[in-house]
């Protein structure tokens, strides 16, 4: 482009004649940030600020330009750092000062004669020249893909999406705050795993040369944060990324972050009321109340679309209960218990109930994934404010210890919040021999077809027989709960960057051609 063009030869003549473009260092001693909370605090007003020792201390501040505009001899920049903006009011001609460009500035705090709050300079210098014709504020970043590919863009440009990030920030904060606080240590496991196991989904696979052993990439902490249970830590929580290799929509990433902890001398019951109290406290401390409003259906740079509804979400305290198969059996006019659910019948009945309801499933048409389907159709559907679905069968629950009083039956709860799991727990399986009986059924799922089936781990199981005492576990999606706490419609919207495909270079090409208007 012309424009860029002329920019490159202008600054490959600067740095021909010896000056240095891009400077090692800056010292900023009163970022834009502090600058605003001091005039908060000294209650700076255009009345009373030349009579304050600020109209005449020399401060420092940086920033990226995203305005510029002169009148005779003083020119007006607009500064922004943080997600903060502040205009610079300087006392020359900006000729050498484009938009885009990350500028160190040296003046004094004062305001406009329209009363803005300005920094006034007469020494300002580029530490860092924009290279391409950046945005406008006005026209914004607006394709939500290109939002997605330039993110460094998008922060800058659509407030919106940095105050998401924020949001995540205190979100991950407040849950280390929190378990901290309840005894557990963090403690970090392993990345790449032999054996793929603790979550039912198909994993990426590497391969470490050094050994020329074959590697998949962990789809869960479980197992290996389990066996510190059994070496003696009490309580244990890792916050880190997990990989799936499966599909990309709305609300699943093949990376994603997640928090697990296990508890000894625990069951189910105590998790499900840390969970409240975690996600209650967690919601008035950030949001300052216990109700939020989601914006179904809004765009994604977080105005309103033509079809936006508004859903309030109530955290209020004690979170409903629903237990799976009595309300599915409700809702569908047959009874399901979990010793049918053992049976070939049991998987019949579900495989009936699927086409006679016109509920797709793919094959395998296993019992655990008819049943997933249905609960997802008639249950998951209607949590909008957060839900338990609790006492899953035991034919889905690999891991997860049989109910006390109820035949094969789990004690364990997933949390719903606006029809999508946000967190799963159970009173964990601390049985060796049962363990090792239900990786053999999920053995035979795999060989029936089942990618997403767990296979035997033969030293989980060796552990396990040295006692794995009474306990609970919890696991919570980080990603999926930020969407539904900041009102984001995609999981890409709470990912710094999401996984793309490769943009072909043609495209690229296109989105370089910046309209004539936003050009001026």
């Amino acid at each position: 482009m012309k424009e860029e063009t002329s920019r490159y030869k202008y600054l490959e003549s600067k740095a021909a004649a010896g000056e240095l473009l891009y400077p090692y260092d800056f010292k900023e001693n009163m970022p834009i940030k502090e600058i605003i909370r001091v005039v908060e605090e000294n209650k700076l007003t255009p009345e009373n600020i030349d009579k304050s020792e600020y109209a005449t201390k020399r401060i420092t501040t940086a920033g990226r330009v995203l305005a510029i505009r002169s009148i005779g001899k003083i020119s007006f920049i607009r500064i922004e750092s943080g997600g903060l903006s502040m205009q610079i009011i300087y006392k020359d001609k900006c000729k050498e000062v484009f938009r885009g460009d990350i500028v160190g500035v040296e003046g004094t705090i004062g305001y406009s004669k329209k009363g803005e709050l300005s920094v006034l300079s007469n020494n300002m210098r580029v530490l860092s020249p924009c290279l391409h014709i950046y945005p406008t504020v006005h026209y914004g970043l607006k394709e939500t893909e290109l939002r997605y590919r330039q993110r460094y863009l998008d922060l800058v440009l659509n407030k919106n999406s940095l105050d998401r990030f924020v949001a995540r920030n205190k979100i991950i904060s407040f849950i280390r705050k929190f378990l901290d606080s309840k005894d557990f240590m963090e403690v970090e496991t392993p990345m790449m795993h032999i054996i793929p196991g603790g979550a039912a989904a198909k994993p990426f696979t590497t391969k470490l040369n050094e050994m020329n052993m074959d590697l998949s990439l962990r789809i869960s902490p479980e197992l290996h944060l389990k066996t510190l249970l059994i070496g003696g830590i009490p309580r244990v929580y890792e916050i880190g990324r997990q990989f799936r290799n499966e599909g990309i929509d709305a609300t699943h990433n093949p990376e994603f972050t997640t928090c697990e902890f296990y508890m000894s001398y625990a069951d189910y019951n105590d998790v499900l009321q840390i969970t409240e109290e975690m996600l209650s406290q967690m919601v008035m401390e950030i949001f300052g109340t216990k109700i939020i409003e989601y914006t179904a259906q809004g765009n994604a740079d977080g105005s309103d679309g033509a079809d936006a509804k508004k859903i309030r979400i109530d955290f209020t305290t004690p979170f409903k209960r629903v237990d799976i198969l009595g309300e599915l059996s409700k809702k569908l006019g047959v009874e399901i218990t979990g010793d049918i659910l053992e049976t070939e019948e049991g998987r019949a009945l579900l495989d009936d109930l699927c086409r006679k309801n016109n509920i797709r499933c793919n094959n395998p048409r296993t019992t655990s994934r008819l049943l997933d389907k249905l609960v997802g159709e008639y249950l998951e559907s209607e949590c909008n404010n957060p839900t338990f679905l609790m006492n899953h069968p035991k034919i889905m629950s690999p891991l997860a210890k049989e109910h006390r009083s109820r035949k094969n039956i789990t004690e364990r709860f997933e949390l719903f919040i606006l029809g999508k799991e946000v967190c799963n727990a159970y009173t964990e399986l601390n049985d060796p021999f049962d363990q090792r009986r239900r990786f053999e059924q999920q053995a035979q799922d795999k060989s029936a077809g089942d990618d997403e089936a767990q296979e035997i781990d033969e030293d989980f199981c060796t552990a396990m027989e040295y006692g794995l005492p009474p306990a609970g576990g919890w696991g919570i999606g980080i990603d999926r709960l930020v969407m539904m706490l900041t009102g984001a419609q995609n999981i890409r919207d709470v990912l710094f960057f999401p996984t793309m495909r490769p943009q072909p270079k043609q495209a690229i090409k296109e989105k370089e051609d910046v309209p004539e208007k936003e050009k001026k």
